[in-house]
């Protein structure tokens, strides 16, 4: 399917424009070290030759923080395939070893970006994710088509095939001189260490002490609201969606939750909402409450939180 201008991926440069202000200020602080003590960079590797042919992998994990500069940058020069995935998703595990395959066999002209959908909400919510997996092909910044579903690696061939044969033109390959990685903060680096290895609570823990020592962390505070839904969500049994009763707030709550999860922000926005309906005192308050944290998992300029905030102020008053 097209997607051209479907979406807007301007969304989840948030967490990598804070990235790189905590880079900048890392280097600052290098830079000043290395001023009053010259010698402190004696010794360093040196880097590649000038002119050394780019060795960048075919396969890419990507996150939040990297999909600025990993899938948008990356894209202004190279197809950039970004297969949009989860753990518990059966297909995803048939699908994802085909199109690590052919990225590998391609020979630099494209790159694969793997996203974990649990792990990085904001990216599913930018492609308007209903089900995975989701392919979705990025030309120069912007998605220009997109499938669903376990293809086989001919139809998968052919897909590729016909966008270079569309947009090629655009295309000069892999960039020539990879851009020099940014210095990262070495507690974001520490929790990302422990996504990846899926040790969600202990990445947790170390949003929370960044928090607790640098409340303006944007970065470390968003990572630390994803991931206390996230294991807050998992933790619910899915039948509650079902088997919630109308007036157990709990319950509801719980609904929620799993709805959001599944990549249902409306459905989960409404049971809420519901739940303000039918409520008073501290149950309301508690539904309140809960949504408008749900709320600051997503940009505000969403359509569908701009819909519930007008739909949570008419049962309010």
């Amino acid at each position: 399917m097209a997607m051209s201008g479907a979406v807007d991926l301007g969304v989840i440069k948030e967490r990598a424009e804070a990235q790189r202000a905590a880079a900048q200020r890392a280097e600052a602080q290098r830079a000043q070290t290395q001023n009053q003590n010259p010698a402190a960079g004696a010794g360093a590797p040196a880097g590649p030759p000038a002119g050394a042919p780019p060795a960048g992998p075919a396969v890419i994990d990507v996150t939040e923080v990297t999909f600025e500069a990993e899938v948008l940058d990356r894209s202004m020069s190279q197809l950039v395939v970004v297969d949009l995935w989860a753990e518990w998703c059966g297909p995803c595990k048939q699908l994802s070893p085909v199109l690590e395959r052919l990225a590998a066999q391609s020979g630099g002209r494209w790159v694969l970006a793997k996203v974990d959908v649990d792990a990085n909400p904001r990216i599913a919510q930018a492609f308007r994710v209903q089900s995975i997996p989701m392919v979705v092909a990025i030309v120069q910044g912007q998605p220009v088509t997109a499938f669903n579903g376990v293809r086989s690696e001919a139809e998968i061939t052919a897909w590729i095939d016909e966008i270079f044969a569309q947009v090629g033109h655009a295309l000069t390959g892999a960039p020539a001189d990879a851009p020099a990685e940014e210095p990262t903060d070495p507690r974001m680096a520490a929790a990302e260490e422990k996504m990846n290895e899926g040790d969600f609570d202990g990445a947790l823990a170390v949003y929370r002490s960044i928090v607790e020592a640098e409340p303006d962390n944007v970065e470390a505070a968003s990572a630390a609201r994803n991931l206390e839904f996230i294991l807050r969500a998992r933790a619910h049994d899915p039948s509650i969606v079902e088997n919630a009763a109308p007036h157990d707030v709990d319950a509801q709550l719980a609904a929620a939750d799993v709805l959001l999860l599944s990549q249902k922000p409306e459905e989960a926005f409404d049971r809420i909402i519901g739940v303000v309906r039918v409520t008073a005192g501290d149950e309301r308050e508690r539904a309140r409450t809960r949504l408008l944290e749900l709320f600051e998992l997503f940009d505000p300029a969403e359509p569908f939180v701009v819909s519930a905030r007008r739909k949570l102020a008419m049962a309010l008053y």
